[in-house]
């Protein structure tokens, strides 16, 4: 047999799949993974089988079924001010991660740097070495906000893109007004394109706006925005989601999305352009969530976990330091075993490994399910 070559020799198995497998294993309720364990609304389910029934069920577009690409484009529009065109901006994907990958893809190539904000998500790093580049992490600072200094430090002249994730995840945080005018000022000085993940963009809480790159005129410009309609509408295995940039950076994008996916489920696109015709679904999203993150926080504060800013997403980061000082993963995989709760490391989400005593835990789940959580965790009161 030929030695089976690989481009991400040290990459080995997420941190997603070990935790949840051990979840399954002992029992434990998964907080760990970030999907819901609550059906999404019957009419978008129903809005799937009318549109098979109604015969869409062959190739759509390329870049994605007009009614759901006219719908996106017209949301963005609306909520930011922006001006991106249907038909030229706007690409429906295979979920957020394809949308990542692809465009990481369309604007760096071999030997060229891209800045990740760490802690990270752990698709960028490996999407990065695959396009043949180097990622750079540059850490948040102790309260987890973006390091703005320690960015303009890192960038050499082979840096050609910085990824930023906005509401954050792992650490719930939300970039701000500020955060954005200076990534578009580094961006502008430094002829960087941006990968902006933003597919929790209707989990922002305490009536806090989400600042999109869509708002800022220069830097939409040279900004690949990245959403998923998994995270928004509780239908994390459709894996559909949409790219918006500029017609040269939509152009790139498309050349190789052409050839990796090439479109997206027929019926389901359908069905999510309908559901969109009633923005209550989305812009009710904070407040749902916020609900079971004020719930969640409240029972928490009875143990011995110290509770850190959640201001989006659906991630409550905790230190536990209180309770053990075993490393983060070894403690996750304590609780997992031990109290029955499953929660993910955030030292797994930098290059070189951050030991702070931090977990984070969903509450994307029933309220049965979280009571049941709380009454596990309320051992470590």
């Amino acid at each position: 047999m030929p030695v089976l070559p690989t481009k991400l020799p040290h990459t080995g198995t997420t941190i997603f799949t070990v935790m949840s497998a051990l979840a399954a294993e002992h029992g434990a309720i998964n907080l760990g993974q970030g999907f819901p364990d609550f059906e999404a609304d019957p009419a978008l389910l129903q809005a799937v089988t009318s549109a098979m029934a109604a015969g869409h069920n062959q190739y759509p577009p390329m870049t994605g079924v007009p009614a759901l690409r006219q719908a996106v484009a017209a949301k963005l529009n609306d909520l930011y001010g922006s001006a991106y065109d249907a038909d030229r901006d706007i690409t429906i994907t295979a979920g957020g991660t394809q949308g990542l990958i692809t465009a990481l893809h369309a604007c760096v190539g071999a030997g060229d740097e891209v800045i990740i904000i760490e802690p990270a998500y752990d698709s960028y790093d490996p999407a990065i070495r695959l396009a043949g580049a180097v990622p750079v992490g540059v850490a948040m600072t102790p309260d987890y906000r973006i390091d703005w200094p320690a960015v303009r430090a890192a960038i050499t002249p082979r840096t050609r893109a910085l990824v930023i994730n906005t509401p954050h995840n792992p650490s719930g945080r939300v970039a701000t007004h500020d955060d954005l005018i200076e990534l578009e000022r580094i961006a502008e000085q430094h002829d960087l394109f941006v990968v902006s993940d933003e597919v929790y963009e209707h989990m922002v809480f305490d009536e806090a706006p989400h600042q999109s790159v869509a708002r800022f005129a220069a830097l939409r410009e040279r900004s690949f925005l990245i959403s998923s309609f998994g995270k928004t509408f509780h239908v994390t295995g459709w894996k559909v989601g949409f790219v918006a940039a500029p017609p040269a950076l939509s152009a790139a994008f498309r050349r190789l999305h052409q050839y990796t996916v090439f479109t997206v489920h027929t019926p389901t696109q359908h069905a999510i352009a309908a559901y969109l015709a009633d923005p209550a679904p989305w812009q009710g999203l904070s407040a749902f969530y916020q609900a079971k993150r004020d719930a969640f926080r409240a029972a928490l504060s009875h143990t011995q976990l110290k509770l850190l800013p959640c201001e989006g997403t659906y991630f409550q980061t905790v230190d536990y330091r209180a309770v053990s000082d075993l490393p983060e993963l070894d403690f996750a995989k304590w609780l997992t075993t031990e109290i029955g709760v499953a929660a993910i490391p955030l030292s797994v989400f930098y290059q070189r490994p951050q030991e702070r005593g931090h977990v984070r835990f969903c509450f994307a789940k029933r309220d049965t399910t979280l009571a049941e959580a709380i009454r596990r965790l309320e051992k470590l009161a």
